[in-house]
């Protein structure tokens, strides 16, 4: 595996006004500087426009208005990767070049442990090179789990791995798969977790991210109706019903200058 960690950031606007004044900072300032870091395997973001908020599955509230995912990866070692890159968000905050915007809200900031990678057979390449391969967006999905090492989760993921993923990989659109595990919250100085945000265990909250190179909307549609067909049919037994959703849907790749 080419990375030992990654880290995920939700991000909701509450001020429409900074959308320009956030994706230029992120993009042209935050996002160069961290893929400078030796650590730094990769470093990408996704949009969530506001047509994309009907295809959300989720049956929580607390990621439902979210407007922007980011994520990087990290090489080992994992904790000399994250200090150089938690050192840069601080040196960022005092060069005057931090992420203050106004109307920024974060309910969802961690560390998350690569679980496993797929790749479709049609693309050709290996579940490791698939964050460095042109996406269009992703399908993003976000669970909790109250028991993260119950029986039934554990069955949810067998599931997932010998049924649900593989059969989502012929897809049209679904380049690949990866699914993460939470290895802690984000607790850093600059910024710290609003009031209101929940705090979760180890290991309970999983990530699946679908990589795709066609429209994530159209993709989305596919993707919910080959899982319910897969219910339908019982194909290997039904999907386990565990967990809460905190996201279920669609993110678009961010073209710089086009989107914003």
């Amino acid at each position: 595996m080419f990375s030992e960690h990654a880290f995920f950031s939700f991000i909701d606007l509450t001020d429409p006004s900074v959308h320009r004044e956030y994706n230029e900072w992120h993009q042209l300032d935050h996002r160069p500087e961290n893929l400078l870091l030796p650590g730094v395997a990769w470093g990408d973001r996704w949009a969530r426009p506001a047509e994309y908020s009907a295809l959300d599955r989720s049956s929580a509230q607390e990621l439902t208005d979210v407007d922007y995912v980011a994520m990087y990866w990290f090489r080992p070692p994992y904790e000399q990767s994250v200090a150089e890159w938690s050192k840069l968000g601080e040196d960022s905050f005092q060069w005057g070049r931090g992420p203050q915007l106004p109307g920024v809200k974060r309910p969802l900031l961690g560390f998350f442990t690569p679980v496993k990678g797929y790749a479709a057979p049609r693309i050709g390449v290996s579940a490791e090179a698939l964050p460095f391969r042109p996406n269009r967006g992703l399908h993003l999905t976000v669970t909790h789990f109250a028991d993260p090492h119950g029986a039934d989760v554990h069955e949810q993921f067998r599931w997932d791995d010998r049924i649900g993923i593989p059969a989502l990989l012929e897809c049209p659109g679904v380049a690949g798969a990866w699914t993460f595990s939470l290895h802690s919250m984000q607790k850093h100085p600059s910024l710290p977790l609003g009031a209101g945000n929940r705090e979760f265990a180890p290991g309970a909250v999983r990530i699946r991210m679908l990589y795709l190179d066609a429209d994530p909307a159209e993709v989305t549609r596919a993707v919910v109706e080959l899982e319910q067909d897969l219910n339908s049919r019982g194909a290997g037994g039904p999907r386990p019903v565990v967990g809460e959703t905190l996201f279920d849907g669609p993110l678009r790749t961010i073209i710089p200058w086009q989107d914003w």
